[in-house]
Formats: structure tokens, sequence, C-alpha cells
């Protein structure tokens, strides 16, 4: 039986004899004048949800960040290490992107335990439970509308909550705020429903999600 890494390996070679050499003006154009993406994706680590495979996009189309619950920190220039604000800077400051979307989902195991408050992500030697601090408005705020409700429903409501708050994140990033203000740059909250095969988009005028369809 072949292992996953031998999968991985046979799909490289479909890839390579296959997409590549069918579009091979395209990756031939992008290692020559480098890459020019128009929209950064903000996606989570889940294995389930591929801004790229999501949205159709080919080579090139997307700047995409990933991390756990597709989060974005406030600004702050304390601390070493910040690959998620060094990623946006990059591509606002750099590739001068004209869109920025924050890519929520369903099922989100990030926002499952921030909710849940599972042993481990509450936890001070880890990782992760710092991490989902950055997400503790919305779960706050979730649980002061729906603190009697499933945790499947909190988690959910926290999972769309959560892109909000990026969203607001976003704009403390001086160089994002004066891109928006400058109108050279919009700010979208997308949320894939992975079970319904559905795609929203945040409306600030009626503050709900809805289908982009």
């Amino acid at each position: 039986m072949m292992n996953h890494i031998e999968k991985l390996i046979e799909g490289f070679r479909r890839f390579r004899n296959n997409n590549y050499t069918q579009n091979h003006a395209l990756f031939e154009r992008l290692a020559k004048q480098g890459q020019s993406p128009k929209t950064i994706v903000v996606g989570c680590c889940d294995s389930r949800v591929d801004p790229a495979i999501v949205t159709d996009c080919d080579p090139g189309d997307l700047f995409i960040i990933r991390n756990v619950a597709n989060l974005v920190p406030p600004y702050e220039t304390s601390g070493t290490y910040h690959g998620t604000s060094a990623a946006l800077e990059f591509g606002v400051r750099h590739l001068q992107v004209e869109n920025i979307i924050v890519l929520g989902h369903c099922q989100c195991g990030g926002i499952r335990a921030l909710m849940s408050q599972t042993p481990g992500v509450e936890s001070q030697d880890g990782f992760i439970s710092s991490w989902m601090k950055v997400a503790s408005h919305a779960r706050n705020r979730v649980l002061s509308r729906k603190h009697e409700e499933s945790l499947e429903k909190q988690s959910r409501a926290c999972e769309q909550e959560a892109i909000l708050v990026s969203l607001d994140n976003l704009l403390t990033f001086p160089w994002i705020l004066e891109r928006v203000a400058q109108k050279k740059l919009a700010l979208h909250g997308w949320y894939f429903d992975m079970e319904e095969g559905d795609l929203l988009r945040y409306d600030p005028d009626s503050n709900r999600f809805e289908p982009l369809s």
C-alpha cells in the first residue's frame, strides 16, 4: 500500500505531466515576472479548506496567509515573531493588493476549542491558547447572546464573529487603514459552509453573512 509521502510524490508527477504542462506559459510568466496578486486571503490551516480550491483560482491569483482559525492579530510591535503581520505587510505595502479577504469556515477546530475551553488550549505552556486569545472578544460576544445555546451553535456563531474581529484588527495596521481610507484597498469577510457547499459574505448594512450566490 502506498504511504502518504508516496501519494504526494505521485500527485506531483501528475501535476507536472498535466497541469504544469498544459499551463506552461502561465508558469513561465510567473517565474520571469514574479507575482502580482490582487487579493490577500487570510485562511485557516484546516486541511479541508484550501482558499485556492474553494475559489478555483490559478497560481499567482491569491496571496494566501494561513494560520489557526484564520485570525488577524491587532497591530503591535512588541515581541519577536509576527508571521501573519509580516505577510500582511508584504502583501499590502509591497505587492499592493486591492483586497483582503478573511475566510472563515464551519467546523473550525480552533474556534470550537476556544468555545469549549478544551484542556490543552487553555494551558499556558503551549502556543495555541495564546494565539486563540486574538478571538476572545468574539467568544465573549457570542456567550453574551447565546449562553444557553448548544456548543455547536455557539461555535458556528463564533466562527463568524471571529471574522468580524479580524476585520476590525486589520484596521489597526496604519498602512492598511491608510489604503482603505484612500479606497485603494477593500476588506471582506467570507465564510465557507462546507456542509452545504455555500460561500457567505458579510454585509455591513444588514450585519449578517449573506450567500454570495
